[in-house]
């Protein structure tokens, strides 16, 4: 017994497969780009993630014994829009989470989002990018027939079933998030109907079976169950065994994540944290989003010539981490949410000198993602009382380097486990291993094994504390200048 995790990311998908135990026994991923055509914009070709699912799945088969697969479960991206017609062909791009060009439309959604939604509407979030296309593509929404979020694009793909998972639908601010329901009142607000959406499930919940023709093609046997999974970060917490009140952790993704998990619907609009659904039954959580964590180490070594962001990483560690003084680093380089909620909210290095070299924008960047965290970080703890401590998920968790200035910052014990990286894809598996009957969500979701632990530097403090000062002043120093370049 066996079950596979797919988890279709903004940069590449992953898929991995595990053994009944839980125990991971190979992996694989396939790359992906985004367009952005437009200023704000940005947007992928669904046939993309088709075609990275095929090539992850043909890996994944070279790689490990499949026969013995049960389950697959799907986790991905959340908040996209893949607008589909009354014959499921794919009418335009999918508009992605990190997609800025709705913030008129959120000013008309926001008042009801609070109300039923217990969410701001930001433009990241998926109804405001229909409301979008209603007014600015009046051809695509007259063709219109149904909308789904990206994981679930895939699981039509898969199996013929329209289906979305809890977590993954409380991102589109059409769910009523206390009773776990499509909101007619909110649908009807970008002009849409229940009719337009797809089923709901837990992500616990079996949603469909392969089609025969691809369990033959990817070597998987006949009547493989897909499960419901989960939005990115809640397939994450359950990889990460994060499924208790309190237990939170923190996401080093091509954005960055602050999630704690509740036992019941705890909204806080007001500091714009997100409240949602988590992917398993009766059960709840709340994130603080940072739009771009580890894109903006990506995004450093493309502009400066480095090879990769090891390179980068390998001059800062050289240079030494704790540094006197030297550039802040803005990370809003797709915008931000937590706290700000600013689609128009921009990149910005401060305080460059003519001795400035590469590492010490490095050392700026990841500082500026830590302070940006700990933005979240305080948000959350606003509301909810304090977070003991953090596990840690996503490609940022292999840089030890990154763990050191993210502990000082957060001024929290990191915890790191072993298959941290693959989170998402992990949890995913899980889930279809607990729809197929293998073990309850207390059995399956168990923290794996501790590789490592981080503590806050006192050294390190001293060096940043100087530098979060002038971080916490910029945003609201330039908040005017952003929105003026547009």
């Amino acid at each position: 017994m066996s079950a596979i995790g797919i988890d279709l990311g903004t940069s590449g998908l992953k898929a991995v497969l595990i053994g009944k135990d839980g125990g991971l026994l190979a992996e694989a991923a396939a790359p992906l780009s985004v367009s952005y055509p437009h200023p704000l914009w940005s947007e992928q070709s669904p046939e993309d993630w088709w075609e990275a699912t095929g090539s992850a799945m043909a890996m994944l088969r070279a790689r490990a014994d499949l026969s013995q697969v049960r389950a697959i479960g799907l986790a991905g991206q959340m908040h996209g829009a893949v607008l589909l017609d009354a014959v499921d062909q794919v009418l335009r791009p999918a508009i992605l989470w990190n997609d800025g060009r709705s913030s008129a439309e959120c000013v008309a959604l926001d008042p009801l989002a609070r109300r039923i939604a217990g969410n701001l509407a930001m433009p990241g979030f998926t109804a405001p990018k229909l409301l979008w296309v209603h007014r600015h593509e009046p051809d695509v929404f007259a063709s219109l027939s149904r909308v789904l979020l990206p994981k679930d694009w895939l699981r039509l793909r898969m199996s013929g079933e329209a289906v979305s998972d809890m977590s993954d639908a409380s991102g589109t601010l059409w769910l009523d998030i206390a009773a776990r329901r499509w909101s007619p009142e909110l649908l009807a607000a970008t002009g849409l109907s229940i009719g337009h959406m797809p089923g709901l499930a837990e992500g616990t919940e079996p949603t469909g079976v392969l089609r025969p023709e691809l369990a033959r093609d990817w070597g998987l046997p006949s009547g493989t169950i897909v499960a419901g999974g989960g939005g990115d970060n809640a397939a994450a917490a359950v990889g990460l065994g994060c499924v208790a009140p309190g237990q939170a952790f923190l996401s080093l993704g091509s954005s960055g994540v602050v999630f704690v998990c509740d036992d019941r619907f705890r909204p806080a609009p007001e500091r714009t944290v997100h409240a949602f659904c988590h992917c398993l039954p009766a059960t709840w959580h709340r994130m603080a989003v940072c739009l771009a964590a580890a894109s903006c180490l990506t995004w450093l070594a493309r502009i400066t010539g480095a090879a990769n962001e090891t390179v980068l990483l390998e001059e800062l560690e050289r240079e030494g981490v704790a540094a006197a003084r030297g550039p802040v680093f803005l990370p809003y380089l797709a915008g931000e949410r937590t706290p700000h909620n600013d689609p128009a909210a921009a990149g910005v290095f401060f305080g460059l000198e003519s001795g400035t070299i590469r590492a010490d924008l490095t050392r700026a960047v990841l500082e500026g993602v830590a302070f940006a965290l700990a933005d979240g970080l305080e948000a959350l703890e606003e509301k909810g009382g304090p977070i003991a401590e953090l596990s840690v998920t996503g490609g940022g968790a292999r840089s030890a380097l990154w763990g050191r200035i993210l502990a000082t910052a957060l001024g929290k014990r990191l915890v790191y486990h072993e298959g941290g990286e693959v989170g998402p894809a992990l949890g995913a598996a899980r889930l279809g291993l607990i729809a197929v009957g293998e073990g309850t969500v207390l059995e399956t979701c168990i923290p794996a094994p501790i590789s490592r632990e981080q503590e806050p530097e006192a050294e390190l403090a001293e060096s940043l504390s100087r530098r979060r000062v002038i971080f916490r002043q910029l945003y609201p120093a330039l908040r005017e200048s952003f929105a003026a370049r547009l």
